[in-house]
């Protein structure tokens, strides 16, 4: 596991949220902060707490689900903040791969514990596919309960963040993003003035 906290992390924000941050810019491009595998497993671990060896090694079916799940809630999240009426093919094809990968959820079951019933969570589905079932899950309340309303892109320019608005004036997913937005907005009036 890594020891630096990544700045993409936001540990405020929710996971599903955190998911679709692994997508971030500066000034010289986009990137992506799930590189592999490794880099997978070390995201999970830091945002859930999960234990490295907990976790295993994710296979490439497991990668590939968590960059799909990722694009997917970064179009589904875009959907929301912009409020756009039509869906079209990007869109059902997002809802499709949360909906599959909600399939991976642990399920109750009654089992039979120190000569009592009681109701198990049982996961059918490897550590990985697990998380990915509870981001997919903490996603669907994310869109649809009353944190939708607060989701947000990031105002300033070239961020491609999302964040959860947490006070009524913010509008930056940092105080970085704000600082070089009101630094920016400071220069242009300085220059104007001259």
């Amino acid at each position: 596991m890594t020891t630096a906290t990544p700045a993409w992390l936001l540990p405020d924000e929710p996971a599903p949220v955190r998911l679709m941050n692994t997508i971030w810019a500066d000034s010289g491009a986009i990137h992506d902060a799930l590189t592999g595998p490794d880099a997978l497993r070390e995201w999970i671990a830091a945002v859930t707490g999960r234990d490295d060896g907990e976790l295993g090694d994710p296979d490439a079916g497991e990668f590939n689900d968590a960059r799909l799940l990722r694009d997917a809630l970064r179009c589904l999240a875009a959907l929301v903040t912009a409020g756009a009426p039509d869906a079209g093919t990007e869109v059902a094809e997002a809802i499709a791969v949360v909906n599959r990968l909600l399939a991976d959820r642990p399920r109750g079951e009654l089992a039979l514990v120190d000569g009592g019933l009681r109701a198990v969570d049982v996961r059918h589905a490897s550590p990985i596919r697990s998380v990915l079932a509870e981001l997919a899950q903490q996603a669907v309340e994310l869109f649809t309960g009353p944190m939708a309303a607060n989701l947000r892109s990031c105002n300033a320019p070239g961020c491609v963040l999302f964040f959860v608005k947490s006070h009524p004036r913010r509008e930056w997913c940092s105080p970085g993003c704000g600082n070089r937005v009101r630094a920016a907005c400071h220069y242009r009036r300085i220059r104007e003035n001259r």
